[in-house]
């Protein structure tokens, strides 16, 4: 089979085309998996460059989800089949034509939804909905702050955080990334490079703040964001994409009785399985309902990865990217 590998941890350039033999079920809670489609994620540019969390050894497959058929299952798997059409999430090897997940990282496609969409959704939405729902609790009619608003992760946010009743301020850099948030729900719209977020911010909450601040950029944004907020309110920390992590003066936090919040999505997979697999219940509803429109930006094939996560690591995408392998 083809798959994409780091050959050392470094740059993009460390990734290139290779074949590997396919993989074949080993282990009792195994699926195997014809790959389809799939996501990337800018924690992929991280852990080929060593510093992610997890530090496969090169050469290894980078790539966390994936979207395809079920072609071989372990003795104990019951949720899914061979033939059925699954997203899964894995903790490597999403570049590769076939792949290999547990029975409880993967989860079957509702019918209308098709792979490239499928392996787009899982990261990004599950980001979203269990930050939104699950750590900040919003509430219906709270204002809530997306900051990256036409990034993958970030118009997720904005479509569940109007899917949960509340008012969606979008910030993003341009008219043209703005406009994607107002298509996707967004009632207010700050663009950062022409803008002051805290007076916009202000204008827009008739002097007051937000009550919720949605972040996968960190940087100058997080610390802006950060004065944006009402009595109470509750700051996301999803990712830096913006390459700054935020140092947070804890007596602001004092003061305005707020709080930060870390949302790594990957550790509920181990930590709370349960509440992953309600939460896409809920999700595909949403999706269902036309509540949820999955916007996917740019599809390469396989051997573009390199060039795939370029346009994704430098900002110039909106919604998502993927990678197709021609398969399923």
């Amino acid at each position: 089979m083809r798959v994409v590998e780091a050959r050392a941890w470094g740059g993009l350039d460390q990734l290139a085309l290779g074949e590997r033999p396919d993989p074949a079920v080993t282990e009792p809670d195994q699926v195997l998996i014809e790959v389809a489609a799939a996501g990337l994620n800018f924690a992929d540019s991280l852990i080929i460059a060593g510093k992610y969390q997890e530090r496969p050894l090169p050469p290894f497959v980078p790539g966390f989800e994936v979207a395809g058929r079920v072609l071989a299952v372990g003795a104990q798997v019951r949720r899914v089949k061979q033939g059925d059409r699954v997203m899964a999430v894995l903790d490597q090897g999403g570049y590769a034509e076939q792949a290999l997940a547990r029975e409880a990282d993967c989860f079957p496609i509702p019918p209308q939804m098709d792979f490239a969409t499928a392996a787009a959704f899982a990261i990004a939405y599950g980001t979203s909905h269990i930050a939104l729902d699950e750590r900040a609790a919003l509430e219906p009619g709270e204002r809530l702050l997306v900051l990256g608003a036409s990034g993958g992760v970030g118009l997720t946010a904005v479509e569940i955080g109007k899917a949960m009743g509340a008012t969606v301020i979008a910030c993003a850099g341009g008219p043209e990334k703005l406009a994607i948030a107002r298509a996707h729900g967004a009632d207010h719209l700050i663009d950062y490079k022409t803008e002051t977020l805290r007076q916009r911010v202000k204008e827009i909450c008739d002097g007051g703040g937000v009550d919720v601040v949605y972040d996968p950029v960190g940087g100058d944004l997080f610390d802006q964001a950060l004065k944006c907020t009402n009595w109470g309110g509750r700051l996301l920390i999803v990712g830096f994409a913006g390459g700054g992590v935020p140092q947070i003066p804890a007596n602001y936090l004092l003061v305005k009785n707020l709080a930060a919040l870390g949302i790594y999505w990957g550790s509920y997979r181990r930590k709370q399985p349960a509440l992953v697999e309600t939460s896409f219940h809920k999700l595909f509803a949403w999706h269902r309902e036309g509540k949820l429109k999955p916007l996917i930006s740019n599809r390469f094939d396989l051997a573009e990865a390199a060039t795939a996560l370029e346009l994704l690591t430098s900002r110039r995408a909106t919604g998502k990217v993927v990678l197709i392998t021609g398969r399923g």
